[in-house]
């Protein structure tokens, strides 16, 4: 969780559906930026397990994939933060965009 937190975006996502639920293309308006950043964002922070996506049918027939927060604490120890920077240093996510 912290790995997946340790990113301004992704923190910027939490926050910006900590109120309720959106649909990926607003989120993107919203947060000004790129629909594949968003994504590759938002798939770090659903297998961390801090948000879920569904996919909805709009009246007018567009399918609209919507995320949400899931219920979630985080108790921060040293342990963990240490366990959270040797997987970001060995697995490269302390560098992505």
């Amino acid at each position: 969780m912290l790995t997946a937190l340790a990113h301004p975006h992704r923190l910027r996502i939490v926050e910006a559906i900590a109120g309720g639920r959106n649909y990926v293309s607003q989120l993107a308006r919203d947060l000004q930026i790129g629909r594949p950043l968003l994504h590759m964002h938002l798939q770090r922070l659903e297998a961390a397990g801090l948000v879920r996506s569904s996919m909805e049918i709009s009246e007018d027939g567009k399918a609209m994939r919507y995320v949400a927060t899931t219920p979630f604490a985080l108790h921060l120890t040293p342990e963990v933060v240490a366990t959270a920077v040797r997987a970001g240093l060995t697995t490269g996510t302390n560098t992505d965009s």
